[in-house]
């Protein structure tokens, strides 16, 4: 038998005890999930393998929906995540969306060295942008470490911003949906999220609204040392 396949049936036999196991403390959960899912919550998160949407917030299968790329990026012509968005608030009726970064993301490292990924420099070319942008304010941190957080903080930041302005979602706002979008940062360090107060609801860009600022949030140096 080869690696390959020993790795597979390892999957496989770590997928049949866990089956097992929630049969047995509740007997009804695959009948209940299997009839329809009515999630409370579209995670849009990166792809990174350390931060599973679940297991972070933990939730129960069923009660997120999940959508995850590289850095977590909102990119305005993304017809994977639109369609996704469009499911989540048209279909399931989600009414909390959140968006999820983590410190120590390597696509917002990418994003910053000068040597070339690949396809990848195409799609982290907003966290390029956003550097570009706040130049001044992440010189102003006090490692190289800290800079790329803080830049993960306002990928997020404008991550919510750009769901905001989507098509989709202005349409539920204009039918009175109370749908309200979050940007929140994960700690590998300690296993925390962390809300970066940047929530857009109904009525954000209404005259007169005030918006948050986009650099308002502190990294917490305390975590880095």
């Amino acid at each position: 038998m080869t690696a390959q396949a020993d790795m597979l049936g390892d999957l496989l036999a770590r997928n049949r005890d866990w089956a097992a196991a929630r049969t047995t403390a509740e007997p009804a959960f695959f009948t209940r999930l299997a009839g329809e899912q009515h999630p409370t919550y579209f995670w849009i998160g990166c792809s990174d393998s350390r931060v599973p949407a679940n297991v972070v917030a933990g939730l129960n299968p069923g009660e997120v929906f999940v959508h995850r790329n590289i850095a977590n990026v909102v990119h305005s012509a993304d017809m994977n995540l639109l369609s996704t968005l469009e499911f989540a608030v048209d279909a399931l009726h989600i009414r909390e969306v959140i968006i999820c970064g983590h410190y120590g993301c390597g696509g917002v490292r990418a994003a910053t060295e000068e040597f070339p990924h690949g396809l990848a420099d195409h799609w982290l070319e907003p966290i390029r942008r956003l550097a570009k942008t706040y130049a001044m304010d992440l010189a102003q941190t006090h490692s190289p470490e800290a800079r790329r957080d803080k830049l993960a903080e306002l990928n997020v930041i404008e991550s919510v911003r750009r769901v905001s302005e989507t098509p989709i979602v202005t349409r539920a706002w204009a039918r009175g949906a109370a749908l309200r979008i979050y940007g929140l940062i994960y700690g590998l360090h300690d296993g925390r999220l962390r809300d970066l107060d940047c929530t857009i609801g109904p009525g954000h860009f209404l005259p007169g609204a005030q918006p948050s600022p986009p650099f308002g949030h502190k990294v917490d140096d305390e975590r880095m040392t």
